[in-house]
């Protein structure tokens, strides 16, 4: 794995990134303080209403992240149509890596090309009923490829254990090609899944009301961590 991987890891073996749409709107902040340092990444899901069948935040909750937590890792995931449109705003607001859904880019090598021209790393999205091939012309140019692990729009859905076959496709595919990006998933994780998904080669958890909607975040999010502590078999 690259250096620009290893950055983005920070040299730990699976990566938390706790989803700020299941937190208490009112008082996020204090939801991800209540994490006491858990959290590797800070996940923020953006939806239309149009792509997915649900509306959450705008550019100024990723805003006032940045300014209230700079020393977050801000992954910022557009589930928006059409994708272009909402780049500029959303780079504008501060995330480290902004990652589009490749279903929803008119042009997705130009909106890759135009978040890694801005400064912020470019990550892509494969929904579960997506085949892989619209993805393998961009993989490299990407630093995360994000799969979800439900379709996509809300919160709190069981996974979808077919979705571990993507995953252990783009660990091929990253050999194959010798490609640096880093494999996220995103739906249904607990520490059960993320035993599944960490020996299928993932390197990012997105977890949401299984961290913020228990009693304890922080002890969940060990718990999720604990989970995905195993070795790969991808």
């Amino acid at each position: 794995m690259t250096e620009r991987a290893i950055d983005l890891k920070k040299g730990k073996k699976v990566l938390i990134a706790p989803s700020i749409l299941s937190a208490d709107p009112l008082s996020i902040g204090d939801s991800i303080r209540a994490l006491d340092g858990e959290d590797d990444w800070i996940h923020v899901d953006i939806m239309d209403g149009h792509f997915v069948p649900n509306l959450s935040y705008g550019p100024m909750i990723v805003k006032a992240l940045r300014r209230g937590f700079r020393d977050k890792f801000l992954d910022v995931h557009l589930m928006v149509e059409p994708a272009e449109d909402f780049i500029d705003m959303f780079i504008a607001a501060g995330p480290d890596i902004l990652t589009v859904q490749v279903e929803a880019a008119r042009h997705i090598h130009r909106a890759l090309g135009a978040i890694r021209a801005s400064g912020a790393r470019p990550g892509v999205c494969i929904d579960p009923g997506t085949s892989m091939e619209m993805i393998e012309p961009v993989l490299h140019m990407v630093d995360l490829v994000l799969v979800m692990t439900i379709n996509p729009g809300f919160g709190g859905q069981k996974f979808l254990p077919e979705t571990l076959l993507k995953i252990k496709s783009l660990v091929r595919a990253r050999e194959v090609r010798s490609l640096d990006f880093l494999i996220e998933a995103d739906g249904g994780v607990n520490p059960q899944t993320a035993k599944d998904l960490s020996l299928s080669g993932c390197d990012v958890l997105v977890a949401g009301s299984a961290i913020f909607e228990a009693r304890d975040p922080a002890s969940a999010a060990r718990a999720i961590r604990s989970g995905a502590d195993v070795k790969w078999s991808a």
